[in-house]
């Protein structure tokens, strides 16, 4: 991890065990149109947003209730000249406990400032993360998207062109 990889931070009451089973729920927070399984090490899905972002996840490190590392074996987006920028990027999911509380704190190791794609996935991680995984972790409902219903400003933007 580098100091330019952007990260996030949510603190909740809840448990590390409900913290973990929130993040491997990926269907209740980032997307309702998720192919594959999303919890156990090995484990492969596919995700789509329309036809302007997809990628293949594998679970590349899974410690329950600790930690979750994702590596993106293929992307795709339209709205970038490589349409490959997350390809080999590690979104990853680190749970501690701190002070009787939860913290969750999300990395998406290799997405830097120099990619096209940062700004609108700054913007998207940050409302998955501390919007739609935190609801679904302290309310057991998230916000994901599901088809034709964007949930950033940048997805309604670029689903509008």
């Amino acid at each position: 991890m580098s100091a330019s990889d952007f990260t996030t931070t949510l603190i909740v009451d809840q448990s590390p065990q409900e913290v973990f089973n929130a993040v491997t729920n990926v269907r209740g927070w980032w997307s309702e149109q998720i192919e594959g399984s999303t919890a156990k090490l090995n484990d492969e899905f596919n995700y789509h947003y329309e036809d302007i972002h997809r990628c293949k996840v594998k679970l590349i490190e899974v410690i329950p209730n600790q930690k979750i590392v994702w590596f993106v074996e293929d992307n795709y987006f339209k709205m970038t000249k490589d349409e490959t920028e997350w390809t080999g990027t590690k979104p990853t999911f680190e749970i501690s406990q701190k002070d009787g509380k939860t913290e969750l704190c999300f990395t998406h190791v290799g997405l830097v400032p120099e990619y096209e794609c940062f700004e609108i996935c700054r913007g998207a991680w940050t409302n998955y993360i501390q919007n739609s995984l935190k609801k679904l972790i302290t309310t057991g409902k998230g916000e994901p998207n599901a088809d034709g219903k964007p949930q950033t400003e940048n997805e309604k933007k670029l689903s509008a062109k």
